[in-house]
């Protein structure tokens, strides 16, 4: 296989270049780097991480990398959020919390969908990258 990539990679040098620049997180890389911060429990995705010592944004942005773990972990699990399941497991303000999801959602760190009247929200690739090296610093 190796082989394989090296004859590959030398003989389209553009498919090197395209993985130095993709960006994308298996379930493998998502546990590997927040195996610190979050659980999956029987009740559900849970940040386990001291409140205190993260911003809000960080913390909403944790709480919705937690469900994307279990949405990829669990059958039926879906990588949104509401905004009210947002207001219950960060314990922030609702008034705050869509402040500061407007601002995640303004950096492109979370996208946010509406479904029946209802906005959802879920974080990106972009948002996992940013909140893996936030975190990295801590």
């Amino acid at each position: 296989m190796q082989s394989i990539n090296s004859f590959i990679s030398k003989t389209v040098p553009e498919i090197d270049l395209a993985r130095k620049l993709a960006m994308n997180f298996s379930t493998k890389d998502l546990v590997e780097k927040f195996q610190n911060f979050v659980r999956i429990t029987p009740e559900g995705p849970r940040v386990l991480s001291d409140q205190a010592k993260l911003s809000d944004k960080e913390m909403i942005a944790l709480q919705l990398v937690a469900q994307r773990i279990a949405s990829e972990t669990r059958p039926g699990a879906s990588p949104w959020l509401s905004l009210s399941n947002l207001q219950e497991r960060t314990s922030l303000i609702p008034k705050t919390l869509s402040s500061r999801l407007s601002e995640l959602s303004k950096s492109g760190y979370v996208t946010k969908e509406v479904a029946d009247e209802k906005s959802q929200f879920k974080v990106s690739t972009v948002g996992i990258d940013w909140l893996s090296g936030v975190l990295g610093k801590k």
